[in-house]
């Protein structure tokens, strides 16, 4: 009688098999641990994929803001370019008591800020010539020499029926180079040295837009709140009730 057990040696079972009889090598489980760990990584590069995708997205929508920003500046700039007039215009408006500039200081009440006295005897049509000029400047993009000329104008005609117009347009120049302290100084100084005139509230705004991106966004609330009560139904006043609702 043979004894089977003899055939496979001294000790049943085999070597390499478990207590289970399971083949105890490993080769047959490595072919799925390595489809389980590029499953893991698949899946981790789709997460980091979705997640660039979000930040791109994130991205390309704070580019479109900043462009229609800037378009609307722009526009902006034009739209008071083509209907500025060449001759002054005056108002009984009261200037906005309180208005802060970009260097901090306030806005006089009326009557308080006059225009400094200058050596040049009047002579509208001199000064006719000169305001044009500056203007002409601004209407060729050629903000800086724009913005020499004007304050040119204003050292050497303080008094001149222009001079509000051409320190209004001094700070429009000086923004349009990216100049926020200069364009806060000559907006502000608008409604110090000619609190009556018709650009008060307009140069009010654009002092309040100066405040905001200079992170002033408190003072610039307080500008945009006193243009909307003091200046009611004036274009300046309704922009400002829009940023007031778009200000935190």
């Amino acid at each position: 009688m043979v004894d089977n057990d003899a055939a496979y040696g001294s000790s049943y079972p085999p070597a390499g098999y478990g207590a289970s009889g399971a083949y105890a090598g490993g080769g047959a489980e490595a072919p799925a641990s390595a489809q389980g760990m590029l499953f893991n990584q698949l899946q981790q590069m789709q997460q980091e994929i979705a997640q660039l995708r979000g930040m791109l997205e994130e991205q390309q929508n704070e580019i479109q803001r900043m462009k229609q920003e800037n378009l609307e500046r722009y526009q902006d700039l034009d739209r008071r370019l083509g209907s500025a007039a060449a001759g002054p215009a005056a108002s009984q408006n009261p200037p906005v008591a309180g208005a802060s500039s970009a260097n901090g200081s306030s806005a006089p009440a009326a009557g308080q800020g006059q225009a400094p006295a200058g050596n040049e005897p009047a002579d509208p049509e001199k000064e006719k010539l000169f305001y044009d000029a500056a203007f002409d400047l601004i209407k060729a993009k050629d903000f800086a020499k724009a913005s020499q000329a004007f304050s040119a104008f204003l050292r050497k005609y303080p008094n001149s029926q222009y001079a509000g117009n051409a320190q209004y347009w001094l700070g429009e120049v000086n923004l349009a180079q990216g100049d926020l302290q200069g364009a806060g100084q000559a907006f502000a100084r608008v409604s110090q040295a000619y609190p009556q005139h018709a650009k008060v509230p307009d140069s009010l705004f654009k002092l309040a837009d100066v405040e905001t991106r200079l992170g002033n966004t408190d003072k610039a609330k307080v500008i945009l709140q006193q243009i909307v009560s003091r200046y009611p139904g004036t274009s300046a006043a309704q922009l400002a009730q829009r940023d007031l609702q778009r200000l935190p």
